[in-house]
């Protein structure tokens, strides 16, 4: 819940695990942080809240709203001092966990939403789904540490503006973020090289010539799969057993000449989406 200005926060109720609030004194760790970490905050008092500098807290002007969903709490430190830093940029809010962050965010309608791609969780699609679905006019951004073509092509499917690694510099994030403010989508130069490369070998296979040889039955997994779901997962959707859906997806990459899933959602993603 956000706490304003005005209002104190009740101290009898701990953080969650998920968001472990930071101490009031910055030269003092929170539990388990390193303290050099915390000095990069300097003398900035920081709120014990999941929210601040919202627009009812504090005027904006033509900053760009950011709310970051991130596991780690160093990492959401650490994003949240490098946008401390700039003048375009407002941290309006932050959560570790699915459930804690799609609320606050519904409520804040921040204009850039930074997410983890795996979460703690592992409904980093499904929540930008959710967010972009439910707050068209909201960007978002996602910082990923992996190059799985798979995980890839489905967060490209949510319809998100942007995907960095988790490794980039200060630099190539604030640039990510500025660019799609403007309305325009950002990858990052690494997954740009990846995803030429992976599109080309896909070209090769042309694998809509087996399109058709699929079953009704079959056809229903390519969606599934382009959404990153795991064979267990797409049982219970369907209401299958983990073997059936097992034999169906090993249908699937006979009949189109594939032999990863990740080729199955591009084949998804192109020719039946």
């Amino acid at each position: 819940m956000a706490i304003h200005q005005d209002q104190k926060p009740d101290r009898s109720i701990g953080p969650s695990p998920a968001c472990t609030l930071l101490s009031n004194d910055p030269y003092k760790p929170a539990e388990k942080e390193p303290e050099s970490l915390l000095r990069l905050l300097n003398d900035k008092q920081v709120q014990h809240s999941s929210t601040w500098n919202t627009p009812m807290n504090q005027a904006q002007g033509q900053t760009a709203g950011v709310f970051i969903v991130n596991p780690q709490e160093l990492v959401r430190v650490g994003i949240r001092t490098l946008l401390e830093s700039v003048t375009d940029f407002t941290v309006v809010g932050e959560a570790g966990l699915r459930a804690e962050a799609v609320p606050l965010i519904l409520q804040l309608k921040p204009e850039i939403v930074m997410l983890d791609l795996r979460m703690l969780d592992g409904k980093g699609i499904e929540t930008a789904r959710e967010i972009l679905s439910r707050l068209p006019a909201t960007r978002v951004l996602f910082l990923a540490d992996t190059l799985d073509d798979t995980i890839l092509l489905s967060a490209v499917a949510t319809g998100a503006h942007g995907y960095v690694l988790q490794d980039a510099g200060t630099d190539t994030l604030l640039h990510a973020l500025r660019t799609i403010t403007k309305g325009q989508s950002y990858l990052d130069p690494g997954m740009t090289r990846h995803t030429f490369a992976y599109l080309r070998k896909l070209a090769d296979r042309e694998p809509e010539r087996g399109r058709h040889l699929l079953s009704p039955q079959e056809q229903r997994l390519l969606p599934l799969i382009a959404q990153g779901k795991t064979n267990k997962e797409i049982a219970a959707e369907l209401g299958l057993s983990d073997k059936t859906v097992k034999n169906y997806l090993a249908n699937v990459y006979t009949k189109l000449h594939l032999t990863r899933r990740s080729q199955a959602a591009a084949f998804y993603l192109t020719h039946l989406s």
